[in-house]
C-alpha cells in the first residue's frame, strides 16, 4: 500500500489544447510568454500603490486636522475678548451650585444617613447559627469543607428571617 508514491515523479506540464480557437491574439499570448512580470512582482507593485495611497490620505488627514487645530485656537484666542458676558455665565455653570446649597444638600444627606444607623437585633438562632459556623471554622482551619453542615443551618435561618420580612412588607 505505501510501496508506490502517488504522485509521478516526473510531472509533464499540463497544456491545454482546445478543440476551437481560444480567441486571443498571437501577439497577445506572445507577450504573455515574453513578459518578465511575475506574480510576486505583480503583487510587489500592487503593495507599493496601496501604499502611496495610505500616505496620501494621511497626509491629507493630518493638514485637516492641523487646520482644525488652528482653527480652534483661533477661537479660543479670540472669545474671551469678544464675549465678556458669555465667558461670565460659562464660568457660574462651572463653579456649580453655591456654597449654601451644597451645606444644605450635606445637611439633608446626614439626617438620612441618621435614620438608616438604626440597627436592629437579629434573632437567637441566627445569632447562635452564625456563632456555629465561626466555631466549625476556627476547628477546621485546614479543612473548611468540613463545616458544610452548620453553614447549610446558617442559610436556612436566613431563608426564614427573609421570609418573614418579605411577609411583613407585603402585608
Amino acid at each position: 500500500m505505501g510501496s508506490n508514491t502517488s504522485k509521478p515523479s516526473n510531472p509533464a506540464p499540463h497544456v491545454w489544447r482546445g478543440s476551437s480557437q481560444a480567441g486571443v491574439s498571437q501577439s497577445l499570448v506572445e507577450s504573455l510568454e515574453t513578459s518578465n512580470e511575475t506574480d510576486v512582482s505583480r503583487l510587489q507593485a500592487l503593495e507599493l500603490h496601496i501604499q502611496e495611497r495610505v500616505a496620501a490620505e494621511l497626509k491629507r488627514l493630518r493638514a485637516q486636522e492641523s487646520e482644525t487645530l488652528r482653527e480652534a485656537q483661533q477661537k479660543l484666542s479670540a472669545g474671551p475678548a469678544t464675549d465678556q458676558q458669555g465667558s461670565e455665565h460659562q464660568q457660574q455653570q462651572l463653579a456649580g451650585p453655591s456654597r449654601q446649597e451644597v451645606s444644605k444638600a450635606i445637611g439633608d444627606l446626614r439626617a438620612k444617613l441618621e435614620e438608616r444607623k438604626k440597627v436592629r437585633q437579629v434573632p437567637e438562632t441566627l445569632e447562635k447559627a452564625r456563632d456555629e459556623v465561626v466555631r466549625c471554622l476556627r476547628e477546621n482551619d485546614r479543612r473548611p469543607l468540613d463545616c458544610w453542615r452548620e453553614v447549610e443551618a446558617f442559610k436556612e435561618e436566613v431563608r426564614r428571617l427573609e421570609k418573614g420580612w418579605v411577609d411583613k412588607v407585603i402585608s
